[in-house]
């Protein structure tokens, strides 16, 4: 069966909607269209349902979805393997991230990888911890940007300590302090960070008994940021994302140190594909590993 219905299966997937996944492919859309119609007929069952909002995965399909991206990707690993051998670097490397990674290293990164390996295409999935930790799962991407620790059940390459610090408004009674004290937190109105992005501000919260005032609990960085600049309480964020902030808001560090660490994390070292293992040193050299 050619891979290529396998492989606009997964786009369509991906994209969410049939008229994206064609633009993407380079097909038009009765194409893929048919192209879906026919896997479906020789699988002898749906894969999608189409409606006003996309198309949506039946449980067949996220059942089958697994296993195209495992052969999708065995293929990707066998064809760079052979240009390897031949000399030459082709392929497709899928990294999953998220916004302060995507903004603050992968330009450069990317940049001097499309340099040293034009073609090689690298395909970006940004989503929070929790997505990037399934895509890992279900072989959408061949690694992630995660923090660490990770399961037993994947490999991780320490990449990066990024210092935990305290924001407020400039207004704000502890703005000219320059040290932070976990227990004066307890007594502030707190904006905390939702599980799905930042998991170590509650670590250490935790560790100390701190049961701070949450005012607000906000999954977006940027909408945390626009809260405390307006006085609306303080709030604990890595300093990857602390960049262009505005003008009244102060960065003070916190008792005791504290980072979160992060990694780049992957299901087998060992399998990833050679683009992908090129690209993971690349990385490694431009956001200064550490052990």
């Amino acid at each position: 069966m050619p891979l290529n219905k396998y492989e606009i299966f997964r786009t369509v997937v991906e994209a969410g909607n049939l008229s994206k996944a064609a633009q993407e492919i380079g097909l038009s859309q009765s194409a893929v269209s048919h192209a879906l119609a026919s896997l479906e007929s020789e699988f002898g069952f749906e894969l999608l349902t189409r409606g006003r909002l996309g198309i949506k995965l039946t449980s067949n399909g996220e059942n089958v979805l697994v296993y195209i991206k495992e052969i999708l990707n065995l293929n990707e690993k066998l064809m760079q393997k052979v240009s390897k051998i031949n000399g030459l670097e082709i392929g497709i490397v899928r990294i999953g991230t998220f916004p302060s990674v995507s903004i603050q290293w992968l330009p450069q990164i990317i940049n001097r990888f499309d340099e040293d390996y034009p073609n090689i295409e690298l395909k970006l999935f940004e989503g929070n911890y929790d997505k990037i930790e399934r895509w890992l799962a279900d072989g959408t991407i061949d690694f992630g940007f995660l923090p660490l620790p990770i399961s037993k059940s994947h490999e991780a390459i320490p990449l990066k300590k990024d210092r935990l610090l305290c924001i407020m408004s400039d207004e704000h009674p502890l703005a000219e302090q320059e040290l932070i004290y976990l227990k004066q937190i307890e007594e502030e109105s707190f904006i905390m960070p939702k599980s799905t992005i930042d998991k170590d501000v509650r670590r250490v919260l935790k560790k100390h008994k701190i049961k701070p005032k949450v005012r607000y609990e906000i999954a977006e960085d940027f909408a945390i940021i626009s809260m405390v600049a307006n006085n609306l309480g303080i709030s604990i964020l890595p300093e990857l994302i602390l960049y262009n902030l505005p003008e009244n808001i102060r960065v003070i560090p916190l008792e005791g140190n504290y980072y979160r660490s992060i990694g780049m994390v992957t299901a087998s070292l060992r399998q990833l594909s050679p683009g992908a293992k090129r690209l993971i040193e690349i990385i490694q050299d431009g956001a200064g590993a550490e052990s």
